[in-house]
């Protein structure tokens, strides 16, 4: 799903519409405009969006014609119709910040389901696209790309565990995984005012994994 700023505040699409009408339910079920709309109806212009829409594809598994479709339309042209939901908005207000959330997967593929990473890589070429044609309206477009991260997914799913953590970690510079925490430092940062020229970077957050693998 996506997130977006407010009225000064943090708020994700899904808790936008509750606030708004007291209902359940996703806004971003509907038309990524029409929710976006009602989101500044109710909470003000959205200055900040963090993308981190995701569907996961089953691991090892080959892709299919419909694996494909369904991923591409999660990972990628559900997240770019959201982002050209806000551009305009953002275009008036002179300033906005969008931080697209990738995978280190790009960089380091996995032999799996080639529709995640290509999902990803996608994004990150977007994004470069977007910080060069928006800069001039006030809009910074920046990538986060976490490793391999310490969640609960990566604690409970087969395949997985703890095992797999410490193994991963042993093996990056850094002697760990990446946390949670972490992640939301960075987007934080360059979703922010600090954020003053960062813009067109895809940063990386898997502790230098790259440089042992």
């Amino acid at each position: 799903m996506g997130q977006a700023a407010g009225g000064g505040g943090w708020l994700d699409a899904e808790a936008a519409g509750q606030l708004r009408d007291g209902q359940a339910g996703g806004l971003l079920s509907q038309q990524p405009a029409e929710a976006i709309t009602r989101v500044a109806e109710g909470l003000g212009p959205v200055a900040v969006l963090v993308a981190n829409a995701v569907a996961w594809p089953e691991r090892a598994a080959a892709d299919t014609w419909e694996s494909l479709l369904d991923g591409l339309t999660a990972n990628v042209v559900g997240t770019l119709a959201l982002v050209e939901a806000v551009l305009p908005g953002m275009r008036a207000a002179g300033w906005g910040r969008i931080v697209l959330i990738s995978s280190d997967v790009v960089e380091q593929p996995l032999p799996a389901a080639a529709s995640y990473p290509a999902a990803k890589g996608a994004l990150e070429t977007a994004a470069r696209v977007l910080a060069a044609r928006e800069a001039r309206h006030g809009i910074l477009t920046n990538v986060v790309r976490p490793g391999f991260t310490l969640t609960e997914r990566a604690l409970t799913t087969p395949g997985f565990g703890r095992s797999v953590i410490d193994a991963e970690g042993a093996k990056t510079p850094t002697g760990r995984i990446c946390t949670p925490q972490e992640v939301a430092s960075a987007v934080t940062y360059l979703g922010s005012a600090a954020n003053g020229h960062v813009n067109g970077e895809v940063l990386s957050l898997a502790g230098g994994r790259h440089l042992t693998r």
